[in-house]
């Protein structure tokens, strides 16, 4: 996520380093390094320009506190000032109403209906609400289709009337249909086009009136970067929309969208897409992914993350397996398949600080723990509780059941039994003993 503006930020912050105080001369040098960053990534020069020169502004004359050298307090600056840019404060999404009524709209290909499905699968398992979607674009029969497949993934219910050509009147039905069946969020995906036309405007601002929604939302791929902005603004103008979300930022996006889009329209962005699965979305914070793109990580959400997945009951019998020296594989699998639910994994990586850097040019596989599985699922189901038991023999039917070699199943074990012997120490308080077997793990 932003990896290339990243890298770039960090070598314009090495201008600064040996430097005793912020000068104009290497503030200058610095910005200027920044500004085309900045347009590197696809930020409008008058928006990168006008950037800078606060930077600048707020940079030149501070002393530079005894515990900070130049180049931390500038990025401490740019950091505050890239959290203003994308909006400053976290704003959340309006549910009240009833039924909620939540309009998207946006660009053919933006991913729009697939985040409506997000949205609502988010909305039913975050904020326990009943979710009705509405297929309105009447164009294009796959688009219906491919909401209801969305639908029938997530357990939500589609509203659609197929060869009915009118989507005003089957948004207003749906609104019927949902009170009727006690939903109390209506999610309507809208039509979408190749470009702006005045067609689908005429269209989408018909709906809205007749609808009348809670929230307003347009639907941006973010690898799309100025043009995206520049989509916003036209739609801004005929629906003075509510907020944006940001799709595909788990891509090689520039991120110039991100940084620009709300200077131009003036409304937050409040969710941002970060890969293919129905989970891969998050609430949109300003200042975290100003951390993440000066490579800070985001460890808050991560925490989230992992306490959205943690299940208490399930967490105290792990501990009592682990006091017995009873814990085996199959709960060993359970906790990887807690981790993938998180999301993909190079999106977790960059969560945490100077791990992004770090994993750059490592390609992260989503499928990481493919092999491991598969390991497992070789196993019977004695040797899944007693992994003791498996010897050379059972080793060479294993690697030969998993597709993968003996030194793969050899490696496994070893790393299953020194991680088994860490959480025991952790329990027991052993912090010593850990740090040392960490330091023989490193070697």
């Amino acid at each position: 996520m932003f990896n290339n503006l990243s890298d770039k930020l960090d070598k314009a912050f090495h201008v600064l380093k040996g430097h005793g105080k912020i000068t104009e001369v290497n503030v200058a040098e610095t910005l200027k390094e920044v500004r085309r960053a900045l347009l590197d990534a696809d930020v409008n020069f008058k928006i990168a320009k006008n950037f800078t020169a606060t930077v600048k502004e707020k940079a030149l004359g501070q002393d530079v506190l005894t515990t900070l050298n130049p180049g931390q307090l500038m990025v401490k600056i740019v950091k505050d000032e890239l959290t203003n840019l994308m909006g400053g404060e976290t704003v959340g999404i309006n549910l009240s109403g009833t039924p909620t009524v939540i309009l998207m709209s946006g660009l053919q290909g933006s991913g729009k209906t697939t985040f409506s499905g997000k949205l609502a699968n988010f909305l039913k398992t975050k904020k326990s609400k009943q979710v009705l979607l509405v297929g309105c674009d009447v164009y294009r029969p796959a688009a219906i289709n491919q909401l209801q497949v969305v639908g029938e993934q997530i357990g939500v219910e589609v509203y659609a009337e197929i060869g009915n050509q009118n989507p005003v009147e089957i948004s207003q039905n749906a609104i019927k249909h949902a009170k009727a069946t006690g939903k109390n969020v209506v999610i309507i995906d809208t039509a979408g086009r190749l470009a702006v036309d005045e067609q689908m405007m005429a269209e989408i601002s018909n709906i809205h009136k007749a609808v009348n929604p809670q929230e307003t939302l347009f639907v941006v791929d973010s690898m799309t970067g100025q043009d995206a902005v520049n989509t916003a603004k036209a739609f801004n103008d005929i629906l003075n929309f509510d907020g944006v979300i940001l799709t595909k930022l788990d891509g090689d996006t520039r991120g110039g969208a991100a940084l620009s889009i709300k200077s131009v329209v003036n409304k937050p962005i409040k969710f941002i897409g970060t890969g293919e699965k129905m989970e891969a979305i998050d609430i949109f914070h300003p200042n975290r992914m100003a951390e993440r793109i000066l490579g800070m990580g985001d460890v808050v959400s991560l925490v989230e993350r992992a306490q959205e997945q943690y299940d208490e009951e399930e967490a105290r019998k792990i501990q009592k397996k682990i006091a017995k020296n009873q814990f085996g594989f199959d709960d060993f699998l359970k906790q990887i398949q807690q981790i993938k639910k998180m999301g993909n994994m190079k999106d977790l990586m960059g969560m945490i600080p100077g791990a992004g850097k770090m994993m750059k040019d490592v390609d992260v596989d989503d499928d990481a723990f493919k092999g491991i599985e598969a390991i497992i699922h070789s196993m019977t189901p004695t040797e899944r509780s007693e992994p003791n038991v498996i010897n050379a023999n059972r080793k060479k039917r294993i690697a030969k059941g998993s597709g993968t070699s003996i030194q793969e199943v050899n490696q496994l074990l070893k790393q299953f039994t020194q991680m088994s012997k860490m959480m025991k120490m952790m329990q027991g308080g052993g912090s010593r003993q850990m740090m040392q077997m960490m330091k023989g793990m490193g070697k």
